[in-house]
């Protein structure tokens, strides 16, 4: 018997196989049931829309901030900064080139007041560093923007470039970095109980310290979740589209969502917004 690379052989007494995924899945699940189905299990998978101009901003600073680790420290400057955004820029989504423009110059002066503040010679531990973590009943893969050691401890550090300011308490209740922060800890068996959201537009820094026990709350809450999708992934191979598990949660994101065309649910919400809407407003 032979099965697709996503599934796994089973036979009667086995054990439950682990629930697959990342935290990005988990958390669409979270989102809404639908956009989960259409993302991760129609075949084939609906058409999405475009990039959106703020995706494009948040990925090319992301690339930026990958790759300024890899200068020689003597290039760790902010004319190295401008090279990079200039190299990594991706003009999608945006209302014109002008404002296209305007962000990549944003995004340079962002980055390199950014890095101003950082110790541009001590060389994180990790930077879009690929972890894992498999418990019981779950088997989670994802990667984290930087990890540094800070007095023999490590940090998990996610950017964040959006208009929203993140707060401690965000920190606090994001499963991925708690997922993280437990899969460091069990790769590198050093202690990583503290995770940071940095965010660029703000010059802020949302941070938590998590306790063992917290964590555990955490992976818990993960393989619940699991637990759910894979209820919900069993019913989808048995009857597909007609599965009532995956009806749309509709809210204001559904103005936003990549597979809006595909729910009227989600159309009725309100229109669609525009590319370049997630910018500043005054854009």
């Amino acid at each position: 018997m032979t099965t697709g690379p996503a599934e796994q052989t089973t036979f009667a007494g086995m054990p439950t196989p682990l629930y697959t995924g990342s935290p990005s899945k988990l958390l669409a699940w979270l989102d809404c049931p639908r956009r989960y189905r259409m993302q991760y299990l129609d075949r084939p998978r609906p058409q999405a829309r475009p990039q959106r101009a703020h995706t494009s901003v948040g990925i090319a600073t992301h690339n930026v901030l990958r790759d300024f680790w890899d200068l020689p420290v003597s290039q760790r400057t902010p004319a190295g900064v401008a090279e990079l955004v200039r190299s990594s820029w991706i003009d999608v989504g945006f209302r014109d080139p002008e404002q296209s423009m305007a962000w990549r110059l944003r995004v340079r002066d962002l980055v390199t007041e950014y890095l101003r503040h950082s110790d541009r010679d001590n060389q994180p531990v990790g930077i879009e560093r690929s972890v894992s973590l498999k418990t019981d009943e779950i088997a989670v893969t994802g990667r984290i923007d930087r990890l540094d050691d800070r007095d023999g401890e490590l940090v998990v550090v996610d950017y964040k470039t959006g208009r929203q300011v993140p707060t401690d308490d965000d920190a606090r209740t994001s499963l991925p970095l708690a997922l993280y922060a437990v899969a460091v800890a069990r790769m590198f068996r050093r202690p990583c109980l503290r995770v940071e959201l940095h965010h660029l537009p703000s010059g802020t820094v949302a941070s938590h310290v998590h306790t063992e026990e917290s964590l555990a709350r955490k992976v818990a809450e993960a393989e619940s979740i699991a637990s759910d999708l894979r209820r919900a992934d069993a019913d989808f191979k048995d009857v597909g589209v007609e599965s009532t598990r995956f009806a749309p949660r509709t809210s204001p994101l559904c103005s936003w969502c990549d597979f809006r065309a595909h729910c009227p649910e989600g159309q009725q919400q309100g229109p669609e917004k525009s590319d370049w809407a997630g910018l500043d407003r005054d854009d």
